[in-house]
């Protein structure tokens, strides 16, 4: 059963990786990136992290992989479109796509 109101903190899963030597050749995510909870063994969108190959990256958040973010996402090529219709497609403080201008009475 799940709770309402509970945010959820993804990680990211990736098909590739490298290493970023000016922080201390610390791992980041290259590729196609999806998210992940941490504790599963398959992605948001359903791809078992096993069978597609893919890294774990439980230290990088979803958010990181944003490319206004400047964090992980040097490298990343594409996000997952299903992956970000659920962990979200910007930032935590990003406005909705969408306003209503003239809502009916």
């Amino acid at each position: 059963m799940r709770r309402k109101g509970r945010s959820r903190s993804y990680a990211v899963a990736a098909s590739g990786q490298w290493t970023d030597d000016e922080e201390g050749r610390r791992r980041l995510p290259a590729g196609e990136v999806h998210a992940w909870e941490p504790g599963r063994n398959e992605t948001v969108c359903g791809l078992s992290l096993s069978r597609s190959r893919l890294v774990r990256f439980a230290g990088v958040t979803w958010t990181d992989t944003f490319p206004e973010s400047g964090g992980a996402a040097d490298r990343v090529q594409r996000q997952c479109p299903r992956c970000a219709s659920v962990a979200g497609r910007r930032g935590s403080d990003a406005r909705p796509a969408w306003h209503r201008t003239n809502p009916r009475p």
